[in-house]
């Protein structure tokens, strides 16, 4: 008998191969939070968004690209980010504290400059005026003080905001958490496999129409960036978890909000030596051995997915399903978190 659901949707974007969702049932009753995912066969990857017919934006985003056919186990994922409330029952249970409340070294970090180096994160700042695209330090500040319990620095709180995703959280943070509440971090290819929804080859995670009947389906960035968010989607800057519709799956925010860690090393060529590798599926992948970002090539990086509210078309159009962002392992901020899986 065949494992996969047969009948799956026709891809609607070239390269791309319907997915083939197992037909197993989950072995248990999800955990409080989870939906089980089935996982299968599926095409993996993202076109190039500058192309005529996809949403814009200044990106090609060659890293996601060859598509590829891989295959993953099934698995139980979050529906939703992990939110303050949860991080901090961890905090409690555990006494832990996070990269950004730990002061750095410079053998950690023998580039920063000195007056970095203390116990802090860094945080969006939109800048006065409209400014060049081409420097992200122009809208980014490292802030003493700045983490969970403070995202956007010691003046700043989670109080009333226990449903928002927990921010400002390192990738050892992220694993952290996960093996206390005994689970893990999902691999990229998981990941994607969940965002999509059973769907092939769709932009976002609920289809091809950034907004279906003039509806927003992510917190993401409207108006001028980095000056003004217009908050058409409804919430300017971070919004509570679940405020949009989940996916086929069940998974909330899966596009935009914060961006999530994924467990694999980051390296711009992973899918071309891929391609190079296997000529079929490739099954359950984990990721490369090391990280390469040409762009810092001496940066260790973990995956990040799933875009931010402050993705748009003008800068960053990472909410689309396919595309990938990287990290520093150490570096946290204050539009990026994480969910789990099991």
């Amino acid at each position: 008998m065949s494992l996969f659901a047969g009948g799956a949707e026709a891809a609607s974007t070239p390269g791309f191969q319907p997915t083939r969702a197992n037909k197993t049932r989950a072995p248990k009753p999800a955990p409080p939070g989870m939906v089980w995912i089935p996982g299968g066969e599926f095409s993996m990857g993202s076109e190039d968004p500058t192309t005529d017919g996809m949403c814009g934006g200044h990106e090609k985003m060659p890293d996601a690209r060859p598509v590829h056919r891989v295959y993953v186990d099934g698995f139980f994922m979050d529906k939703t980010e992990v939110t303050n409330e949860q991080f901090a029952k961890f905090v409690a249970a555990t006494h832990y504290k996070t990269v950004a409340e730990i002061t750095p070294t410079k053998e950690e970090f023998p580039s920063a400059p000195p007056e970095n180096l203390v116990a802090g994160s860094t945080v969006f700042t939109p800048t006065p005026k409209a400014v060049p695209l081409n420097n992200m330090l122009q809208w980014w500040r490292f802030e003493h003080g700045a983490d969970w319990r403070h995202p956007e620095g010691p003046k700043s709180s989670i109080k009333g905001r226990e449903k928002y995703p927990v921010v400002q959280v390192a990738y050892p943070d992220a694993v952290a958490y996960a093996k206390w509440a005994g689970k893990r971090l999902p691999t990229e290819a998981e990941w994607e496999f969940a965002a999509r929804g059973g769907e092939s080859g769709k932009t976002y995670t609920w289809g091809n129409d950034l907004q279906p009947g003039g509806k927003w389906m992510a917190n993401t960035y409207q108006g001028k960036f980095p000056v003004t968010d217009a908050a058409s989607d409804g919430h300017k800057g971070i919004a509570p978890v679940a405020q949009y519709p989940a996916n086929k799956y069940g998974l909330y925010d899966m596009a935009g909000n914060v961006w999530e860690w994924c467990s694999d090393w980051y390296r711009a060529d992973y899918y071309a030596k891929l391609a190079e590798a296997n000529k079929g599926v490739v099954r359950n992948p984990q990721g490369p051995q090391d990280s390469w970002d040409p762009a810092e090539p001496t940066e260790k990086k973990r995956v990040h997915r799933g875009g931010s509210f402050l993705c748009t078309d003008q800068y960053c159009t990472r909410y689309m399903v396919g595309t990938r962002g990287k990290g520093e392992v150490n570096t946290g901020a204050n539009h990026l978190g994480f969910r789990c899986v099991r």
